[in-house]
C-alpha cells in the first residue's frame, strides 16, 4: 500500500512537455562526447605512430655519434699518412685505411648520416660551430674557411654540429686621432 507524497508529483512534467526535447539533448551531447573521445584515441594513436617512426629511424643516433670518432681517426690516418696523392696508391697499408673509410662512409650513408658540407659555404649556427675567426680576404665575411672536424646529420637532425673557422669581417679604416 503506497502513499502519494507531495514530492512524488514535482518531477513530473505536463503531458508530452519538453520531454522530447530533453532526449535530443541529451541524445546531442552524448553524441558530442562520443565524438570527442573518438577524436582523442585518433590522436593519441597518431602520436604513437609518429613516436615509433622516430624510434625507428632515429634510434641509432647514439650508436652513430660514437662512430662518427672512428670516421674521424680513418680521415687523419689518411691525412697523415703521405701528403702525396700517388704515394698514397703505392701504401698498401694507407690503401686499406682508405678503403675502410669509403666502406663505413657508405653504411653510414645507407642508415642516414651524412656528412655536412661546410667548406666556403655561409656559418649556419644550426650545423656550424664557429672555433674561430680569421682574417681572410680571398672570402667573404661569415663564409667557412676552414673546417677542422666535420659535421653530420642523421636524416634531418644534427648528430654533430661541424667545427669551423669562419671569416670575420674586415676591420674599417677609422681616421686616426689628430696629433697635436
Amino acid at each position: 500500500m503506497a502513499t502519494k507524497t507531495m514530492d512524488d508529483g514535482l518531477g513530473e512534467l505536463p503531458a508530452g512537455e519538453h520531454k522530447e526535447s530533453d532526449q535530443a539533448h541529451e541524445t546531442s551531447a552524448e553524441r558530442d562526447r562520443l565524438m570527442r573521445a573518438l577524436a582523442d584515441a585518433e590522436n593519441t594513436r597518431r602520436i604513437a605512430e609518429r613516436r615509433v617512426q622516430d624510434a625507428r629511424q632515429y634510434a641509432i643516433a647514439d650508436f652513430a655519434r660514437e662512430l662518427l670518432q672512428v670516421a674521424d681517426n680513418l680521415r687523419r690516418a689518411i691525412d697523415a699518412g703521405s701528403p702525396d696523392a700517388e704515394a698514397k696508391d703505392d701504401n698498401g697499408l694507407l690503401a686499406g685505411v682508405v678503403a675502410t673509410d669509403r666502406i663505413l662512409t657508405q653504411i653510414m650513408k645507407r642508415f642516414g648520416v651524412e656528412e655536412i658540407d661546410a667548406l666556403n659555404r655561409p656559418f649556419d649556427p644550426m650545423k656550424h660551430e664557429a672555433v674561430m675567426e680569421t682574417d681572410r680576404s680571398d672570402q667573404s665575411p661569415g663564409s667557412v674557411v676552414d673546417v677542422l672536424e666535420n659535421g653530420y646529420m642523421l636524416h634531418d637532425r644534427l648528430l654533430r654540429p661541424a667545427r669551423v673557422v669562419v671569416a670575420k669581417p674586415p676591420k674599417s679604416q677609422s681616421p686616426s686621432p689628430p696629433q697635436q
